[in-house]
């Protein structure tokens, strides 16, 4: 994003800091290229709503024309409301998870929703829900990572899914409760490398094509995803041209070894949102530590978003690049450590995986100056919080030249509002 397209001052006086701010034409260009890559009959798409539930994105991925996995019973009712619709013929609205909680049997009964089933229990309690339609099934197959190791997404490591080996008990389960098993699934994740996502993809394909003739009604195989995304300004991009002709590829392949037409789905995850948004902080100061025997001193430039705001770094040593807006954005570049406002070593945007600290060279801002992270519209505000009871950023849409608050910043007495003395009969 071009950060002078941005009256951020401007958006900072009146929405406060920290706030995201959404491109609209960026998102939707994003979700143009993806409904590109799922053009036709034989390949769709499913955005997980879990990286973005906003209206705004929502809104794009319906007039895309991509399809929704939804990871809980809210999620599919926002997506209906957002008017994707009910029912599985087709199955707009797939709802994927390893448990069921809170209202998500309700929301799948209610609405005929197709139900991606990742554990054998989940066969029982569907049918004890009163499910009487298809489901999916979701493998584990036994491989497959993501970007780091804490986001380990297939293999014995992995709570998603069925195990590979143990697919055919779990069809037996399948048949006895009535239910189709009309679509199978499997997700790797993306990886840290790219030629690795399309390893794990054909290799994928393989293992399905052992699997496929054994459902008769399976019509469509999910390769997950999601497509990789550079986070860094020198990461390689990722060919959605070639993960087109791969994924017709595996649709003839497919197709063949079950003797019937198969579609194939994919899920492209952070692609079409994470680099739609900016997390913009205010600097509050700029501090230094000294050498000592416990290590080098650092720099550390403070400001008012915290890991309640962006997680991923805390979490995960995700790499966000860094900009400074006003008076340090014209100085020499100096190694510098990003830290938040929250009483945790933790809340640091600039450490690794290894949560080790690692300084980015940056020009030295000036208290009031904006500090901007880039890449932010994937897991940053879906996973925020109000953590020591601050109140969630605001979110502002920016589209061609109007900026439009989408989601005001949370007050206390949003906060408070769940807060109850109701009396429970035990």
């Amino acid at each position: 994003m071009d950060l002078t397209t941005y009256p951020l001052e401007a958006i900072a006086r009146q929405a406060g800091t920290p706030f995201f701010l959404y491109d609209s034409t960026i998102l939707r260009e994003r979700m143009a290229d993806v409904a590109r890559t799922a053009e036709g009959d034989r390949v769709h798409a499913r955005y997980a709503m879990k990286a973005n539930s906003a209206r705004l994105v929502l809104d794009a991925a319906h007039e895309a024309g991509l399809w929704i996995d939804a990871v809980g019973g809210n999620e599919v009712l926002r997506a209906l409301r957002a008017g994707f619709t009910a029912g599985h013929e087709p199955p707009v609205v797939m709802f994927t998870a390893d448990v069921f909680r809170d209202n998500a049997l309700e929301a799948i009964v209610a609405h005929d929703i197709l139900p991606n089933v990742g554990s054998p229990g989940m066969i029982r309690q569907l049918h004890e829900a009163g499910h009487r339609g298809p489901i999916a099934l979701r493998v584990n197959p036994g491989f497959g990572h993501g970007h780091v190791q804490s986001c380990d997404t297939g293999g014995p490591s992995s709570k998603h899914g069925i195990w590979h080996e143990e697919i055919d008990e779990v069809a037996a389960l399948a048949k006895q409760a009535g239910f189709p098993v009309v679509a199978l699934h499997a997700h790797v994740g993306t990886g840290p490398q790219i030629s690795e996502f399309d390893a794990n993809m054909r290799r994928l394909v393989g293992l399905f094509a052992d699997l496929v003739h054994r459902f008769p009604e399976a019509r469509a195989v999910n390769l997950g995803g999601g497509i990789p995304y550079p986070y860094r300004l020198d990461g390689q991009r990722y060919d959605l041209g070639g993960y087109r002709t791969l994924l017709l590829e595996a649709a003839s392949t497919l197709s063949e070894a079950a003797g019937h037409a198969v579609a194939m789905e994919i899920e492209p995850g952070r692609y079409p949102v994470a680099g739609m948004a900016i997390l913009v902080a205010r600097v509050t100061d700029v501090k230094d530590t000294r050498d000592n025997e416990k290590g080098p001193g650092h720099r550390f430039v403070m400001v008012d978003a915290g890991f309640n705001d962006l997680i991923r770094p805390a979490m995960y040593g995700s790499y966000h690049h860094i900009s400074v807006v006003g008076a340090g954005a014209s100085r020499p570049l100096e190694p510098l450590v990003v830290a938040g406002p929250l009483c945790e070593s933790g809340d640091v945007f600039t450490r690794d995986d290894q949560e080790l600290l690692v300084p980015r060279a940056l020009g030295r801002p000036d208290p009031g100056d904006l500090l901007v992270l880039h890449d932010a519209g994937a897991y940053g505000a879906a996973m925020s919080s109000n953590y020591v009871s601050m109140g969630r950023a605001a979110q502002v849409a920016w589209d061609g030249s109007r900026a439009t608050l989408i989601s005001r910043r949370e007050t206390l007495d949003d906060i408070l509002r769940l807060e109850t003395s109701e009396p429970l009969t035990v």
